[in-house]
């Protein structure tokens, strides 16, 4: 991985926010930026004095000092008698003088106010929203490659488990199935817990997978995700079980149509609510617009959730507007527009209460010219 690319993009973005010192707290930001993959430490950087590349102290405690050594790039480790994010703060103070950026997305209220109180007033902070996931939004290409080989996986686990799905299953046994098959194939984990959603339960958009047996007709929504190298991957199919009616026909080949106007939709210089708008469009037409409850999708890598988020957005006018309401506007620094080398899902679905739902989910790279599909699952109605 780039991580002295990295640092020096933060730099940057940094220097447009005119501080020159930050803490990193957000542990899969700390990974981006320096390697470290363990549960706990904090990332001090420094860029002023006319840096030419900013200067890095990785915190941690004795649990790590092996890892650390191990994984931790472009930084100085530091392991901390105390906590780490007083012996960071420490640090950066004598370095950065009075002023420090924060990460005021990941930051409590109890941590923010032990923070303060710890430095008792020589020096101010400055609230920064998502300066490192912006960066984390354009995936560099090895990151695109262990996300390709994480849909790779997922995908076969679908096709294997799919054969084996069964009337009076358990949606939590079919949810174990998937997570077994994933381990044994080398996953790292689950991206997420595992969705099974079954007959009249596959209307609820996030389904958890309950002990309800799969009914002998109906819908069965599948949404897992494998991690692999420290990279999600994300896919969803509907499938159904017995032969479906000409209603449930209409509304899978409805998702189907949407999700596939979302996908040619993905371009670089394309607003993200555009791409919402595509799909919202095929599924208001055929009259289940009402039912289309969540977004047409969001960016995937270290996260299962990250930049863009593709959902209904506001006018450019709206926009300017917001960013001078200050902080209570902060999540308006989400990037609105694509940009070759993000990796999204597309993902528009139709959930009728009493009824059942669809969903159908692709993960899609941007390219310089357009876009490629990343999951190769057949997307076809599947009838058990």
């Amino acid at each position: 991985m780039d991580y002295l690319g990295r640092q020096l993009r933060l730099m940057q973005s940094m220097q447009q926010q005119r501080v020159s010192a930050m803490l990193v707290t957000h542990m899969p930001n700390i990974r981006y930026l320096c390697g470290f993959t363990g549960s706990a430490g904090v990332l001090a950087v420094f860029c002023g004095n006319n840096r030419r590349k900013p200067l890095l102290a990785f915190f941690t405690d004795g649990r790590y000092t092996i890892q650390a050594k191990e994984e931790v790039s472009g930084a100085r480790i530091v392991i901390a008698k105390q906590a780490a994010m007083a012996g960071a703060t420490e640090w950066l103070s004598r370095a950065a003088g009075q002023a420090m950026g924060i990460e005021a997305d990941h930051m409590t209220i109890a941590q923010r106010a032990a923070l303060s109180k710890a430095v008792a007033g020589k020096f101010r902070f400055k609230e920064l929203s998502q300066v490192v996931e912006r960066l984390r939004a354009i995936k560099e290409l090895e990151e695109i490659h262990s996300i390709q080989a994480a849909v790779r996986l997922a995908s076969g686990v679908f096709d294997a488990v799919v054969q084996d799905i069964r009337p009076g299953m358990p949606e939590s046994g079919i949810a174990a199935e998937i997570e077994y098959m994933c381990r044994r194939l080398g996953a790292e984990g689950m991206s997420f817990d595992t969705l099974v959603a079954a007959g009249a339960r596959s209307a609820l958009p996030h389904g958890v997978a309950s002990q309800n047996p799969v009914p002998a007709n109906g819908f069965v929504i599948l949404d897992f995700g494998v991690i692999l190298a420290g990279y999600c991957s994300d896919m969803t199919r509907t499938v159904h079980m017995g032969r479906p009616d000409k209603n449930a026909v209409k509304m899978y080949e409805a998702v189907l149509e949407s999700q596939l106007a979302g996908i040619d939709s993905v371009k670089p210089g394309v607003e993200t609510s555009k791409v919402d708008s595509a799909a919202r469009k095929i599924l208001v037409k055929a009259g289940l617009g009402r039912y289309f409850t969540h977004s047409t999708g969001h960016g995937v890598g270290l996260e299962i959730h990250e930049l863009p988020s593709l959902r209904k957005g506001s006018s450019p006018a709206q926009r300017k507007q917001k960013r001078t309401l200050g902080r209570s506007s902060v999540k308006s620094t989400v990037p609105d527009v694509l940009e070759p080398g993000m990796i999204i899902t597309i993902e528009p679905g139709a959930y009728v209460p009493g009824c059942g739902g669809v969903r159908i989910e692709d993960m899609v790279l941007v390219t310089d010219t357009g876009c490629e599909v990343l999951t190769p699952t057949r997307k076809d109605l599947i009838v058990i």
